[in-house]
């Protein structure tokens, strides 16, 4: 099999790098979308379980009035918790973040070692019509994170986060 080494390669090559280049990109910002869900998971739960122990210990010692506003906070903080779905969304985010990432790994092996070493002209455009597709189901499927997920994403790679020590 020879390896395609023409301008068609050179093309193929850089539309791989831009697939890892917008991978590495919705990869982070899925992970830091992920985190923020989580962080209001937690905002939402903790307080709500702690403050529904002491609403039941309230009614238990007759008082009710402290008993009942806390109850009305614990269900203020639990309906948000049922509207919101912090875990879910967090798991999701997590998900795709992890197949973002999985993505661009795999378009990089394919651009550094088999496109130049092992793929023929077909070969090539397959393989790449291929890691097309799965970005774009991903995109497809994927939670929309917000801008502030990607500006920190965004600020992360450009600080070097995402580099690997061989590539430096």
């Amino acid at each position: 099999m020879t390896p395609v080494g023409s301008q068609p390669d050179s093309a193929i090559s850089s539309e791989l790098a831009r697939i890892e280049e917008d991978c590495i990109h919705s990869g982070k910002s899925h992970f830091n979308a992920h985190e923020r869900w989580s962080s209001y998971h937690y905002w939402l739960g903790i307080p709500a379980v702690i403050l529904s122990s002491i609403a039941g210990l309230a009614f238990f010692q007759d008082y009710p009035q402290i008993g009942g506003m806390l109850s009305a906070i614990v269900a203020v903080l639990t309906a948000l918790s049922t509207f919101l779905k912090p875990y879910e969304r967090a798991a999701s985010h997590k998900s795709s973040g992890d197949q973002f990432l999985s993505l661009r790994n795999d378009a990089r092996v394919f651009r550094l070692i088999k496109l130049e070493h092992t793929c023929d002209a077909q070969s090539a455009v397959n393989g790449l019509d291929e890691f097309t597709k799965r970005r774009n189901e991903l995109n497809q499927a994927s939670p929309q994170f917000a801008n502030r997920d990607f500006n920190k994403a965004r600020a992360g790679i450009e600080a070097g986060e995402a580099d690997h020590a061989v590539d430096r």
